[in-house]
This record gives C-alpha cells, sequence and structure tokens, in this order.
C-alpha cells in the first residue's frame, strides 16, 4: 500500500455553484428578476404584518410585569341568600366550612378570602349566624347584626370585588 494507491470511503462532493451564470442557463435556477432573484434577499413575514395590525394594550406589552398585579388574591363571595339556605342557626359560618359546603371553591390550592354581601333572601335574613374570618359588606354587615348574629375577627383590610 503507497499514499498515491489510498483513497477516502466517501466521496468529496462539492454541490455546483448556483447564480453566478454557467451550466444552469438564464437565470439558474433563481426565477425572475428582483428582490428574489438576489442574493440575501429576506422577504418580510406575512405574521408581522398581522401582529402590527392588532390593538396595544396600554399594561399588556414588555412592561407587562409593572403593570399587572398577577399575585392579587382573589375574593370568593357568598350572598346572605346562600349562607340561610346553607346553615342552620347559631352555626359558624368561615372560609373553611364555606368550603365544606361546596359554596366556594379553592383559590390557588388554599382556602380563599371571603367576602359576605348583602344579597338578602326573599324573607330577609332570619338565622342568627356567627361569621368568622369573613369580609361583610356594609349591607350583610347590618342584615346579619339585625337578625341577632355576631361577627368575630373580620379581615382588617378593605377587600374590593
Amino acid at each position: 500500500m503507497q499514499l498515491h494507491t489510498l483513497s477516502p470511503r466517501t466521496i468529496n462532493k462539492k454541490n455546483p455553484p448556483v447564480g453566478r451564470g454557467g451550466k444552469r442557463g438564464k437565470t439558474s435556477g433563481r426565477g425572475g428578476k428582483g428582490q428574489t432573484a438576489r442574493a440575501g434577499h429576506k422577504i418580510r413575514p406575512e405574521v408581522r404584518d398581522l401582529i402590527k395590525k392588532l390593538p396595544k394594550r396600554r399594561g399588556h406589552g414588555k412592561n407587562r410585569a409593572r403593570s399587572v398585579k398577577t399575585n392579587r388574591i382573589a375574593v370568593s363571595t357568598v350572598n346572605l341568600a346562600a349562607l340561610e339556605a346553607a346553615y342552620k342557626a347559631g352555626e359558624t359560618v368561615s372560609p373553611a366550612s364555606l368550603l365544606a359546603r361546596g359554596l366556594v371553591r379553592r383559590a390557588k390550592g388554599r382556602v380563599p378570602v371571603v367576602k359576605i354581601l348583602g344579597t338578602p333572601p326573599a324573607g330577609g335574613l332570619t338565622k342568627a349566624l356567627v361569621v368568622k374570618g369573613c369580609t361583610l359588606s356594609s349591607v350583610a354587615r347590618a342584615a346579619l347584626t339585625a337578625a341577632g348574629g355576631i361577627i368575630y375577627g373580620e379581615q382588617s383590610r378593605t377587600v374590593h370585588v
């Protein structure tokens, strides 16, 4: 075996150059004239034009993180009519008991923050309920105290629904 008798296992084949005249004829596989016939041509993506036409909303673009509160606490609301139907007189209304009775759902895997709203039942609130750990609207607080209910440990911060 000598050096001039050696040959590579794979053939070193190069693709023929395109677009410089020569064997391919006329436009050398580049189609017609204009932008697409030139080297390094780029056509503006059609999707970009569609994105440009969409309305841009304030706070939902590049500065979303600074303007939109993603860790906002979801508040579950319960009306007095639902409490009238689900509880007996003297029972304790708390976020955990509301969750157990299916009146509210879990928020991010936890017991939710609950606000009791003052939509009264047809005949008004008749049962004296004990409320613990819930925020109440002013109408709900008045209806509950008028029925003889007691309010314990109301959340001090204001919760807007």
